[in-house]
């Protein structure tokens, strides 16, 4: 069953292409006003323009994540129309080269941190009282399977995403005693071109698409998701 998030405020980077681009959707579907962002702005209107179609909501926000200062002024743009933020999807990350970690570029290892991690750190602050604000907030950060375990050549991407995890955790600590809700999800392996750059001889036809995976982003962006601080796999949600 597809929860009800008629009338939410939904905030999702990186929605432009893949799994953000479906969350998207689907959540329009579901009567959310989505606030999409991500670096291209051509990607980013044929989704809003798709989400028109179906009769949704959408604003669209040029952002590069590696511009820390954006994130204040997304957030008083936000409070300044709407005052509130139901939901948070942080999906916008980067992969980077695998290799080993020795071979690492310096720019490489800064500049997957950036976004996958400190990014993520500003995007927090800045809309933790926005999150408080609505009667039941809920923030989804996007990990991966390579979070945990031994992952020989994913470097800054794993790291990075371990990082979020345990951010995610201590965040969610933090919050105990409000309304909001923070849970981390890893999508497991899905047909997107993050997924085919790092493994280019897959048939992607093997893997669920994106749009078979966004409903269980949906559920923990649900209002009616009581889970705090825990980790979910995507594909175990929906029996995939």
């Amino acid at each position: 069953m597809t929860p009800d998030l008629q009338n939410k405020i939904i905030l999702i980077t990186g929605a432009s292409r893949g799994i953000g681009r479906a969350v998207a959707i689907a959540a329009a579907k579901a009567g959310a006003e989505i606030i999409m962002t991500g670096r291209t702005m051509g990607a980013l209107e044929d989704v809003d323009d798709e989400i028109k179609a179906l009769g949704g909501k959408a604003t669209i926000v040029e952002l590069e994540m590696a511009d820390y200062a954006a994130m204040p002024r997304l957030a008083a743009a936000i409070h300044g129309r709407w005052g509130r933020l139901d939901g948070l999807l942080a999906n916008a990350a980067m992969l980077g080269p695998l290799t080993p970690l020795s071979h690492l570029d310096d720019k490489v290892w800064d500049s997957t941190i950036s976004i996958n991690l400190t990014a993520q750190w500003h995007l927090i602050r800045a809309m933790e009282p926005l999150l408080i604000a609505a009667p039941a907030g809920r923030a989804v950060l996007v990990s991966s399977g390579v979070a945990e375990g031994i992952a020989p050549f994913w470097g800054p991407y794993a790291i990075s995403k371990a990082g979020l995890e345990a951010m995610g955790r201590v965040w969610a600590g933090e919050t105990e005693q409000t309304n909001l809700r923070i849970n981390m999800i890893s999508p497991g392996g899905t047909a997107t071109g993050m997924r085919a750059s790092a493994f280019p001889g897959e048939d992607p036809d093997s893997l669920p698409q994106p749009d078979d995976i966004a409903p269980a982003f949906l559920t923990l962006l649900s209002p009616n998701c009581q889970d705090h601080g825990k980790r979910f796999k995507a594909r175990s949600m929906l029996g995939l």
